[in-house]
């Protein structure tokens, strides 16, 4: 999919009869200048503007669907002079702004919020995601989609997704069809609107063009927590400055504002040892199940709401087979008790 950052290179080359001398610089990609990313998302804010005042979608249509889905989504253009049909609604007026700083510049994106969700979970940042899609550029033209559902680890997409999906909730339950399919009811429905400092900024990526902003809609099925070192810490906790992206400081990798903690250019969402100490943090952590001595909680509140030490943190509550609830955490221990967890403490 041209949201995951991947590459995939696929040369043709034609060789003529004729022998001649190849012109290499015809061969050269175009470059592309690079731009102020302050600059850029004033420019692109003002596209991204123009967009929701001149374009409308079937609002009337959406609100009497019991479940609708991506496919049932319509935005049209106001053409000049045009009157807005009835059941329809611009876009500006629904829509709702949303404000992030991200690579030092202050962002401004939109969320057209058509259902929240029903199901209990959201995604963090850092989670895995089942959804369906369609991204397309301002002339309508679609790049990419998914039409049955699709796994995407967030941490690998576009940062505008990360900022995005974790808003909604998953579907409010879901069963398998006799055909193989699953059926999904009452899920997170929605339009992203991204300016290009939160999707591509300046790469061209297939059929989008450099400094382009973007527009997908989806919908949120599923989610799944990742620990993707397999430490025992699910990795939105190892977000240690707390920005929702995790990030090394390569000029300093000392600095205590990014997320690497020993050092050795390695975040500490995917480093089994995080302080460096020769020690893996699995080791220098405990982790904790509330069953209910083996009997289960009637209801996930009763969970949430059990009594955790300061240094605790739920991080799982699993519906079991027999209707009940479990807990899980993780017990962040602190043995020569000097404010410091042990996994991230080298001494």
């Amino acid at each position: 999919m041209k949201i995951e950052k991947f590459g995939l290179v696929v040369l043709c080359i034609l060789l003529s009869i004729v022998s001649c001398k190849k012109d290499d610089k015809a061969d050269e990609p175009t470059p592309v200048e690079l731009r102020d990313r302050i600059e850029q998302q004033k420019a692109d804010n003002d596209s991204l503007v123009k967009y929701l005042n001149n374009h409308y979608y079937n609002s009337e249509v959406l609100a009497g669907l019991e479940d609708p889905s991506i496919t049932d989504i319509v935005i049209t253009k106001l053409e000049d002079g045009e009157t807005l049909p009835d059941g329809h609604t611009i876009l500006m007026d629904v829509v709702e702004t949303k404000d992030v700083v991200y690579a030092d510049t202050d962002y401004q994106f939109y969320i057209l919020r058509l259902n929240q969700g029903g199901g209990i979970e959201s995604p963090t940042f850092a989670d895995t995601a089942r959804l369906l899609y369609e991204g397309f550029l301002f002339d309508g033209s679609v790049f990419d989609g998914a039409s049955t559902p699709v796994d995407f680890d967030l941490v690998n997409l576009i940062p505008g997704w990360r900022k995005v999906v974790p808003t909604f909730n998953v579907a409010e339950s879901f069963a398998e069809v006799g055909d193989g399919t699953v059926d999904y009811k009452n899920t997170g429905l929605g339009v992203m609107f991204l300016p290009s400092g939160l999707a591509y900024f300046g790469s061209s990526q297939g059929g989008i063009p450099a400094y382009s902003p973007l527009i997908f809609k989806f919908e949120l099925l599923q989610a799944f927590e990742k620990d993707h070192d397999s430490d025992g810490i699910p990795s939105y906790l190892e977000d240690l400055n707390g920005d929702g992206e995790f990030t090394v400081n390569a000029k300093d990798l000392t600095d205590d504002t990014d997320d690497d903690t020993d050092g050795d250019s390695i975040p500490d969402y995917f480093d089994n040892d995080d302080d460096g100490d020769g020690i893996l943090t699995i080791d220098e952590i405990e982790t904790k199940t509330y069953d209910n001595d083996g009997m289960g909680y009637a209801t996930r509140e009763e969970v949430e709401s059990l009594s955790l030490a300061p240094n605790e943190v739920l991080i799982k509550i699993v519906k079991e087979s027999n209707g009940t609830y479990t807990g899980n955490s993780v017990i962040f221990t602190d043995t020569d008790n000097d404010g410091t967890a042990d996994y991230l403490d080298a001494e």
